[in-house]
């Protein structure tokens, strides 16, 4: 076992709470950040690193990977210490006011405050439930893989016969990335109808109506066809039975993430829905020196955007720093006169 001390500790290396890090170190703040994966980014680098962020202010594109290298060298210069591939499993508050966690690795850290910035929690896709699905998963197979939950490159699938099952933002968004390079694309959904961005959804038509894109409307998935392993074809089905296949060197199953907060869940904060419920104006939780900022985070007219969670980082350093400094006065300044602050 290993034990560290340290001013603040935080709960999940996304985006929102790599900044964190960035602004508890501009107010001389060290922290410590833990995270199940084993590398920061949380869900832009695991589930869609090389899919653009229209967003970000001053930027009007950008990839998910390169955000996240971006905050992770924002934050650089204020040297977090990581903590990946593990997940917190015990939080509590020890008699002299100062938090403590440990994690499945046996590491234990004690901090004055400790900021949740853990998204929804543990997270995996929500698989179709079709026979002999996990014979041609990524996970299972590597190169020969045929059935995927993310497009983590997209060059992946240059040159080949795609089949696109969902009707949300990701089924639309990745139709439309990989129209220009895959042979086919043939997007299968139950109704015509999809729950995606209304400019999206009608670029989706404007390439479909081009013969870039095959509507498959309204089908489902019904099973796979190929042997040892190798994916050829995808059987879909009317709600009325009747049957088709579809040639396809690889499925892209997009029917959203099943998400658990884990041993979050068991740690007497004030839950609503799976999430944290905060004080917007300092993030703080029901426990005192307990913050919870971005996605895990709710309160009235809660918005789930990254730059809403980068304001909440701010705020939620700003509430911290009297915890840790608690005879210094805490003067705002702007970053353009007070610079690094380290």
């Amino acid at each position: 076992m290993s034990n560290h001390e340290t001013n603040v500790i935080i709960i999940g290396a996304g985006p929102v709470g790599l900044f964190a890090a960035f602004e508890c170190g501009m107010l001389k703040m060290k922290v410590h950040i833990i995270d199940a994966q084993s590398e920061a980014g949380g869900q832009c680098s695991a589930l869609y690193p090389e899919k653009p962020i229209y967003d970000i202010p001053a930027y009007p594109q950008i990839a998910a990977q390169d955000l996240v290298d971006n905050l992770v060298a924002q934050a650089a210069p204020f040297s977090p210490t990581y903590h990946f591939g593990q997940r917190v499993e015990k939080l509590e508050r020890l008699p002299n006011g100062r938090w403590q966690v440990q994690t499945s690795k046996n590491v234990t850290i004690t901090a004055s405050a400790v900021l949740i910035a853990a998204g929804c929690g543990a997270f995996g896709p929500n698989r179709p439930p079709l026979e002999d699905l996990e014979k041609y998963e990524e996970n299972n197979l590597g190169e020969g893989a045929g059935v995927f939950y993310f497009v983590r490159k997209k060059s992946e699938f240059m040159g080949k016969n795609i089949v696109i099952a969902g009707g949300g933002d990701s089924a639309v968004d990745w139709a439309i990335e990989l129209a220009d390079i895959a042979a086919k694309v043939q997007v299968v959904h139950r109704r015509p109808k999809f729950r995606a961005a209304p400019e999206n959804v009608a670029k989706l038509e404007e390439l479909a109506q081009a013969g870039k894109i095959e509507m498959v409307v309204p089908y489902q998935l019904a099973g796979l066809v190929g042997e040892a392993g190798k994916l050829s074809g995808v059987r879909v089905a009317t709600l009325e039975g009747e049957e088709k296949t579809l040639p396809a060197d690889a499925l892209l199953a997009f029917f959203g993430l099943a998400m658990e907060l884990g041993p979050i869940a068991t740690w007497g904060l004030g839950l609503h829905l799976s999430h944290i419920e905060v004080d917007p104006a300092t993030m703080q939780t029901s426990s005192a020196g307990v913050f919870a900022i971005g996605d895990i985070a709710t309160y009235k007219n809660k918005l789930k955007l990254i730059l809403c969670g980068f304001s909440e980082a701010a705020m939620a350093a700003h509430a911290i720093h009297p915890l840790v400094y608690p005879e210094q006065a805490l003067h705002f300044e702007y970053s353009t006169s007070k610079g690094l602050g380290n």
